[in-house]
């Protein structure tokens, strides 16, 4: 298998695209490290990568704490030797109107989705660094960062252009170190968190519309369907393998076409 001799670290790997994208790059023989804030959701995607026979780590964490980021690396690094993957998936969010977002609200999705992202990759790519044999990391930021009016709030597109932009430079920065730093900007994707996001903006716009029919088909997607997690980490595993090796920089829709640039 490709990565067969390649340890990756995704952080939100609970449920959702980072579980999805951890149990992909195990099915593709990688060693998976696994973060994540809920120790129930955690253990139960261990023991879904233990299944497929590949050896991995689960490790709870708070992505939006410096602290908590040196230990999930330190124990990764500890049990494995080296990190050669970093998956940066984990992210919060919902629904909130323009007028109605709160300074508080501003500052939780941004702990976690732009402050914990770069702090994630700059840990992670020191330890790459000190490898001295490259490495990649893969950025899950949205459409919602590329200027999609679907958003769940401005503070979370936002936080999401900012990890694209974060991308750019890491790229720029790490590459004379071989290290290869790409995003991934999912649309409309069937998750637990996708699914209450859209019931909260069905809510608060007097539920007139079925939340689960909320662009997930039909004209708003040129394809026709919204994804499935699947879809994204089968993009995460390419970034993360051999097949990529000279990209870098780059952010790559998933999306079913809904933003075409």
């Amino acid at each position: 298998m490709a990565l067969t001799d390649k340890v990756a670290l995704v952080t939100g790997a609970g449920r959702g695209i980072g579980k999805a994208i951890s149990l992909a790059l195990a099915g593709v023989g990688a060693t998976v490290a696994l973060a994540e804030i809920d120790a129930e959701t955690l253990e139960a995607t261990a023991s879904e990568v233990g299944a497929l026979g590949r050896p991995s780590l689960a490790v709870q964490a708070d992505i939006g704490n410096l602290v908590d980021i040196d230990r999930m690396v330190q124990e990764t690094v500890d049990a494995f030797g080296r990190i050669d993957i970093l998956v940066n998936n984990a992210g919060v969010t919902r629904y909130i109107q323009f007028m109605d977002v709160r300074e508080e609200d501003w500052d939780r999705i941004h702990r976690v989705n732009a402050k914990g992202a770069f702090f994630s990759m700059q840990r992670v790519a020191k330890d790459m660094i000190r490898q001295g044999e490259g490495g990649r990391i893969v950025n899950i930021a949205s459409i919602a960062g590329k200027g999609y009016q679907g958003a769940s709030n401005a503070a979370y597109a936002a936080s999401k252009g900012a990890v694209i932009s974060m991308t750019t430079n890491a790229a720029h920065q790490l590459g004379g170190h071989d290290i290869n730093v790409n995003a991934i900007c999912p649309g409309v994707t069937l998750t637990e968190g996708g699914r209450n996001t859209r019931a909260q903006r069905a809510e608060q716009q007097g539920g007139a519309v079925a939340a689960e029919q909320q662009t997930l088909s039909g004209p708003d997607i040129p394809i026709g369907r919204a994804n499935d997690p699947e879809d994204v980490a089968a993009m995460a595993v390419f970034l993360s393998g051999p097949g990529s090796r000279n990209i870098t920089g780059q952010t790559f829709n998933v999306d079913g076409g809904l933003v075409m640039q």
